[in-house]
């Protein structure tokens, strides 16, 4: 299974080194939350989304804190869907989560990668990151709307949110198309 491009040296996770953070947990790898959504994959092929489209999703949607990772997933028989890897501001710090897509742009997964403050991780349960499987660009995906808010973790709860609403209309605009 290829999917070196998205495995980053020890102790990082796209953005900060948890090293350099005073609060930090690693809830899960790159790869295992690409092997979780993904059993069957044999390739995890890097798209490069233009500069001009992610313009338009954040004048939207608002902006993007970091370069969303992309990655086409290829089965044997072709597409399974999308894998992305992007980080949000929680409160001071950068949470790092993984959104798995299917084929046709509904959600499969929702995974929280790294958390680096000492309040609000409350959105690693699975209670939580369950009510996003199956939103699609069409759903609102809006906090104290179709996403419930955890009491303590407002912030990161919204900011996730806002986060993955970011990355379906990301899929909408761009990754639909082929």
């Amino acid at each position: 299974m290829r999917h070196e491009w998205l495995i980053p040296a020890a102790g990082f996770v796209v953005g900060i080194p948890c090293a350099q953070i005073a609060y930090c947990a690693e809830y899960m790898s790159i790869a295992d939350a690409q092997k979780a959504a993904f059993p069957d994959a044999v390739a995890f092929e890097p798209v490069v989304i233009a500069a001009d489209v992610k313009t338009a999703v954040a004048s939207v949607a608002g902006r993007f804190d970091v370069d969303p990772k992309i990655a086409r997933v290829r089965g044997a028989n072709g597409t399974l869907g999308w894998f992305i890897v992007d980080e949000v501001i929680g409160k001071q710090e950068l949470i790092t989560y993984a959104l798995s897509l299917d084929a046709d742009g509904a959600v499969k997964a929702l995974d929280v990668l790294v958390f680096r403050e000492s309040h609000g991780d409350a959105i690693k349960l699975p209670a939580w990151r369950k009510q996003f499987v199956g939103k699609r660009p069409t759903d609102p995906v809006k906090l104290d709307s179709d996403i419930r808010n955890v009491s303590g973790a407002t912030l990161s709860c919204r900011h996730v949110t806002d986060g993955v609403r970011r990355l379906l209309l990301l899929y909408e605009r761009a990754l639909s198309r082929g």
